[in-house]
Order: C-alpha cells, then structure tokens, then sequence
C-alpha cells in the first residue's frame, strides 16, 4: 500500500501546472500545444487519483500545523474518494469539451489555467481529513473560480463575479464560527463517522455553531435565501458552468454538509435538534421553490440553474434525515445529479456554440438540425424528472423511500414537496424538447438553416458518454449503492 502522502501528488500537479500557464509562452500553433499540455495534465491527474483511490493506505496525515488544535491534513476514506473518483472520471471528458467551446474566445491561457488549478483545489477538498482543511479549500476554490465566471469580462460576467465572490466569501465566514468550535471542543475537527466532538449532548451555542455551519458551507449548495448567486453565475462559460453546477462547487457544499452533520457532529447530538429542524425545513422550501422560479425563466442555462438549487436540496433533505438510507440516497443524488446536470449542460452549451442563441423561445425546430444533442438531452431530462430505466429515477425512489421511513411528520412533507416539484421539473425540462421536435405551425426558426448541424467531435464525445453513462447506471446501479452503502454506515 502507498502512503497517504502520495495525496499531495494528484492535488499539486494539476495547481502547479494551470499556474504555470500563465507565464508559458508557446511558440508556433499555440492553441495545439496548450491543449496537449492541458489534457495530459488532467488525465495523469486522475490516474494518479485512481491510484489512490486504490491503493493508498486509509490513514491521516498532518501536513501543516497551524496552531493548537488547528492543522491541514489529508486522509482517503470511502465518501473522499467516492467524491474524487466522480470528479476525475468528469474533468478530462469536460476540459476536451472545453477546447472546442473556447475555440475563438480570447484569454484562453488565463481561462484554462485556471480552469485546471480548480481541479487540484477540488481534490485537496476532497480529501481534507478535518474541518480546518476542509475549509481552506473551500476558500482556495472561490479564488480560483472567481476568475472563471469573470472570463468574458463584460458588464453581466462581472456583476456575477462579484455576486458569486460576495455571496460565497462571504457564506464561508460564518462557517469559520462552526470550524473554529468544532476544533476546540472536538478532536481538532477531525472527520470521524459518528461524530467528533466531546460532548454529550449538544449545546444552543453548538447548535448556533451548526447553524452556521451548514449555512456557510450551504451557500455553494445554493439553499434559500443564499442561492441568489447560482444562476446569475450562468453568465460564465458554459464548460465553468458544467463544472460548477454538476461537481466542483455545488457538490463541494453538499460534501461539506456530509461531512459536517456525519463526521464532525454526529448524528445522536443533532437528532431532534431546532438548528437541524430549520436546516431540514430550509432544504425543503428550497426544492420546491427552485423549481417554481425554474419553470419562470425564459434563458435557457438560467432554467438549468435553478434546477441545480432544487436538486441540490433534494440531496440536503436526504443527508438531514440522519439515517443511513437517507444518507445513501443523499450521495446517490449527489453522483446521478453530477452526470445527469453535466449533460444538460453540455447539451445547452453545444446549442447556444452553434446557433448564437440563449433563450427558450429560440429553441423552436432546432431538434431537427441537431438530433444527436437533442436527443441526448431529451434522455437526460427523462433521467433528471425520474422516469425508470434512467440513474436519477434510482437516487430519487431511494430519497422518497428514505423520507417515508424516517416516519416524522416533517421527512413525510419533504417527501410530498419532492414529488411536487418532480412534477414541475417535467414541466421546465421536457417542455425544452418538445420545443426543440415538435414547434408549433410556423415556429420553426431553423427549417432553413443548412448551416445548423450537431458540433464537432470534441464536444459531443464528452455529452455522448454521459448519456451512456445516464442510462447504464439506471439499469445497472447496484455496485454503486453497494459502495455508498457502505459509506453511509460507516463501513468505509
């Protein structure tokens, strides 16, 4: 077995490597040696996570201690790396998608380098092995993709990166007051399944600490009132807004929560608790509402958007039902939503590439002129709605199960708000397709349009693969569950 120190690999080389790029100079055909350094950056990079992933020991290292109680460590357990193999299995296919996109945009070597260093950022965050480090990574991520939503450097990217750096610096400033009493009155934070803090029970300045906690790391998941940043941050590049929606940052938040209410409270403390009640009560209203005000946009990434907020709050509602079957189909969630919203997505992205266009209304009759990235939007749609035979119909069965088992009165009413805003979610996906197959008489903006086709390889071999991936874990899920299983009882 390797040493965990190994970790250090997979999360320097990708920072080390897009920081570099800001001070290369490539000679000749620029854009084909930077791709090529690019992209075999990131797929040693996930190899390397693979590798420990594998085989690197399941112990903690300290690398740095700061003061006290307070350190920055690394440790692989089973919820680290069944986050990290998600990210590394996505980043290669979404920077190949990315070179394409980009392909006349200006300050490509900024972009990209960046764009690289939020994958190594999000690796360290993954496997932090205390509160402390968690956080520090949470920071290092908002520095590194603030640039990113600011990319196009126009009057909309710009209010949307001072929104998303607004909103999420200042989110994780109250989630420093949960790390700072989570390290003191605990073993230095440390991630322990069950729970880490010496008390017996839990304290109202505690449960102001929780409080506090899941609202500051909440606000990269995006729960009301603090979810205002998300769709705004739709004005990036649509390869930033795949990542941002469907795992680095969104997912970054729910990961934290995990770790927050399983490894660092526990859940015998928070059971019952008010802070965990309004935590509960604030994921619900979020599904529902999310899904209302997706149904209201007219922008087409916008109305993906919004349908992040809601997904990512279904997954919340799992996790804070303290039970190993809610926590199972909270992760589950969290993977299905990763493939299924990168797809959409990448779909939408391909769509507004290839026409110029970005709204809903100028989707009519285009399926005809781009049938391969409609319809594999259309599956993914069927998937995020919870039709059989697709992954999100699993995770989402498995959220309605776990509600109705945990028999309290507010986990049976999530349950009811999470079919409701199933129902709305058909509405403002499947109306996108049956805009895009079946325009009304006269609607048709693309019947003459030749020059409208499904856009080249590079694009559409990450989307293709996703829409595999969506439908072969719908039929074939049980290795996953089996895996999450495990991690919901804490068995990895």
């Amino acid at each position: 077995m390797i040493s965990p120190y190994f970790l250090l690999i997979p999360i320097l080389l990708p920072i080390v490597g897009g920081f570099s790029l800001l001070f290369l100079r490539l000679p000749g055909d620029a854009d084909k040696k930077r791709n090529l350094y690019l992209e075999t950056i990131v797929v040693i990079t996930s190899i390397l996570v693979w590798t420990a992933v594998l085989f690197v020991r399941r112990e903690a290292v300290q690398i740095i201690s700061l003061s006290g109680k307070f350190s920055i460590g690394l440790r692989p357990d089973g919820l680290s790396c069944l986050f990290a193999g998600m990210v590394s299995l996505m980043w290669p296919l979404v920077m190949l998608y990315a070179f394409e996109y980009m392909e006349e945009a200006q300050k490509k070597n900024r972009f990209f380098a960046f764009y690289v260093m939020t994958y190594g950022v999000t690796l360290g965050l993954s496997f932090s092995y205390n509160v402390t480090t968690l956080y520090t990574f949470i920071e290092m991520l908002t520095l590194v993709t603030i640039p990113l939503v600011c990319h196009y450097g126009n009057h909309e990217s710009m209010y949307a990166g001072r929104k998303y750096a607004a909103f999420t610096i200042g989110g994780t400033g109250f989630a420093f007051f949960a790390v700072v009493l989570t390290t003191v009155y605990g073993e230095g934070g440390l991630f322990m399944y069950g729970g880490s803090l010496h008390v017996s029970r839990i304290t109202p300045i505690l449960q102001l600490a929780f409080l506090c906690g899941f609202f500051g790391f909440g606000v990269k998941a995006a729960v009301f009132p603090l979810h205002a940043w998300l769709p705004i941050a739709s004005a990036a590049p649509t390869p930033v807004t795949a990542l941002l929606h469907a795992v680095a940052v969104e997912n970054s938040g729910v990961f934290a929560v995990v770790r927050l209410v399983y490894f660092t409270f526990g859940t015998e403390i928070l059971s019952g608790t008010l802070s965990l009640n309004a935590a509960l009560l604030t994921a619900e209203f979020t599904m529902v509402f999310a899904a209302a005000m997706a149904l209201k946009q007219r922008h087409f990434k916008r109305r993906l958007a919004y349908s992040t907020v809601s997904n990512l709050s279904y997954m919340l509602f799992g996790i804070l039902l303290l039970t190993p079957a809610g926590l199972t189909a909270g992760l589950l969630h969290m993977v299905f939503h990763g493939i299924i919203k990168m797809s959409l997505f990448l779909c939408a992205g391909a769509f507004m590439h290839v026409t110029g266009n970005e709204y809903i209304y100028q989707i009519n009759g285009v399926g005809r002129r781009m049938p391969v990235i409609f319809s594999l939007y259309t599956l993914a749609g069927f998937s995020l709605v919870g039709i059989p035979l697709f992954c999100g119909f699993v995770s989402k069965w498995r959220l309605v199960n776990a509600g109705i088992e945990a028999g309290r009165a507010q986990s049976l009413a999530g349950v009811f708000v999470l079919i409701i805003s199933a129902f709305l979610c058909a509405m403002y996906i499947l109306t996108v397709s049956v805009r895009a197959f079946f325009p009304v008489k006269g609607s048709d903006r693309y019947a003459d349009r030749g020059d409208i086709k499904d856009p080249g390889r590079r694009m559409l071999i990450p989307i293709v693969f996703f829409g595999i991936l969506n439908v072969l874990l719908g039929i074939r899920p049980g290795p996953l569950i089996g895996y999450i299983e495990k991690i919901a009882e804490g068995l990895l």
